[in-house]
């Protein structure tokens, strides 16, 4: 057992985190997280531009790390020793996973999850900056003289295009153990929800049972990864709908989104001054400065109202964009509604732009007023998909479980003369054994809780919203644009 684990119920050397958390802190612990690379962490917001909805949505990526690293170390008491994995959980082992959940979002930099969903050219996403942030700094030391892993052991757990496939010899069981940092349910997901709930001061994200679910995990017998005995379902469904409720009423709340399509077009607009990759190991004091710096020595008539934008987030008074229009995909079966979301919903971001700057154009000349591109953002769910939500549950005894075998995510019941039931089902999958789950699964997560919005310039809301009412709707405009848009590209 490795040391930290073995500090677990002790009470020296711990930090003290939300809620009321003892994370145990041993001296090769300590040398990682008073590193610059971790310290850094201790200046870049957690949730970004949530604060300015929820004023005590603060914490930083720092916090969060101290979390998922805690949940490691219950994970790990809770598997080591246990015979179903193959190879066992070792010093090597332990110590890369411990390691992955310390260092799994070294590579952020400020406001980094909605300018990644914009997926500029050329651009990488922050989980495979993790060994460059590794290499460069003390951190390789660290490694090499406290911890019995090797650095690429840590790099194969949370680098995906470094991921190798699991071989036989393999001394680390990489397949559960990257399961367990990312999958439907994972030692970060269990730190996120709970936190953000907290520091947002709603409810929704800790109401379920982290204590049972980790208690009621197991391997897969089959497929090598993370899955969660029959006892841990109700846990699961809490999670889910926790997650469900979190992204629709925090992290996708409209006003939230207001300020994110701000910052995306501001970026956007600037993407070629702003040198984006030299900001990528800066705090977040340190970015919104070089941010409104160049906001504010541009003045570039292609750039538009770049500054406007900037300082309605970063200026000494708040001035967010106003929601004219909001589309789910289950606003109804049919209809236009609907419509707009199956249309606008995962398009590339330079095509929201040029949808933007179009609509823009129609709204003005309806309304015989000047509307600039920069006066109206669409806001769409983003082209990368949210991780599934659908983790296998292995049955209690192996025994065969109709209601939970025969009915799939489509919501069908398989017919008697179609059923197999020679061979006992291993598990199924979460939506198989939970009508919260199925209605989930049923239809994309992100379709359920991501909406698309147009958002605009609150000096000149009224103006548009009379000079769209005057010619239809905006269902109807936005499907307009959304053709003529496709015929320019076409």
């Amino acid at each position: 057992m490795i040391p930290e684990v073995a500090q677990l119920n002790q009470a020296s050397s711990l930090v003290r985190i939300p809620p009321a958390e003892g994370v145990p802190i041993s001296p090769r612990v300590r040398r990682i997280i008073d590193s610059p690379p971790l310290r850094r962490l201790a200046s870049i917001s957690q949730l970004g531009m949530v604060a300015l909805v929820y004023p005590g949505a603060t914490h930083s990526r720092f916090e969060h790390s101290l979390g998922v690293y805690l949940n490691a170390l219950r994970l790990l008491a809770r598997f080591t020793g246990d015979a179903s994995l193959n190879p066992p959980l070792d010093a090597r082992s332990a110590d890369a996973f411990v390691l992955a959940a310390l260092l799994h979002d070294v590579g952020h930099w400020p406001f980094c999850h909605p300018i990644e969903d914009m997926r500029l050219t050329g651009f990488r996403e922050h989980e495979s900056r993790v060994s460059d942030w590794i290499e460069q700094s003390e951190l390789r030391q660290c490694i090499e003289q406290d911890w019995a892993c090797e650095i690429q052991d840590v790099v194969d757990l949370l680098e995906p295009a470094t991921k190798s496939a699991e071989s036989p010899t393999s001394h680390i069981p990489l397949d559960f153990l990257r399961s367990c940092l990312s999958g439907p349910i994972d030692i970060d997901k269990l730190d996120y929800l709970q936190r953000d709930s907290l520091h947002s001061g709603v409810p929704y994200g800790r109401n379920f049972d982290v204590g049972r679910l980790i208690e009621s995990m197991c391997v897969h017998p089959t497929k090598g990864i993370l899955a969660i005995g029959e006892k841990g379902r109700t846990a699961a469904e809490m999670m889910v709908f926790a997650r469900y409720v979190m992204f629709s009423e925090v992290y996708w709340h409209h006003t939230v989104r207001a300020a994110t399509a701000m910052l995306q077009r501001a970026v956007f607009l600037m993407k070629d001054k702003i040198e984006l990759e030299s900001t990528f190991k800066l705090n977040d004091a340190q970015w919104i400065a070089r941010l409104v710096e160049t906001s504010n020595s541009i003045r570039d008539a292609s750039l538009g109202n770049t500054h406007q934008l900037v300082d309605g987030l970063f200026g000494a008074q708040r001035r967010l964009y106003k929601r004219v229009a909001e589309f789910s995909a289950i606003d109804a079966v049919e209809g236009q509604p609907v419509e707009v979301h199956r249309q606008i919903a995962r398009r590339p971001y330079w095509w929201l732009v040029a949808a933007s700057e179009k609509l823009a154009a129609r709204v003005s000349s309806m309304s015989g007023e000047q509307v600039v591109a920069e006066d109206i953002l669409i806001d769409a769910p983003p082209v990368k998909l949210e991780v599934d939500i659908n983790v296998d549950v292995i049955l209690r005894d192996g025994s065969f479980d109709r209601a939970a075998s025969d009915v799939d995510v489509s919501g069908g019941v398989d017919s008697p003369d179609t059923v197999t039931h020679s061979r006992p089902p291993v598990g199924v999958t979460l939506a198989n054994v939970s009508p919260v789950a199925r209605a989930l699964a049923r239809q994309q997560f992100d379709d359920q809780v991501k909406r698309v919005r147009v958002f605009v310039n609150p000096e000149k809301r009224d103006l548009m919203t009379h000079a769209v009412r005057a010619h239809g709707d905006w269902s109807t405009l936005l499907i307009d644009v959304v053709q003529s848009v496709d015929n320019e590209i076409v």
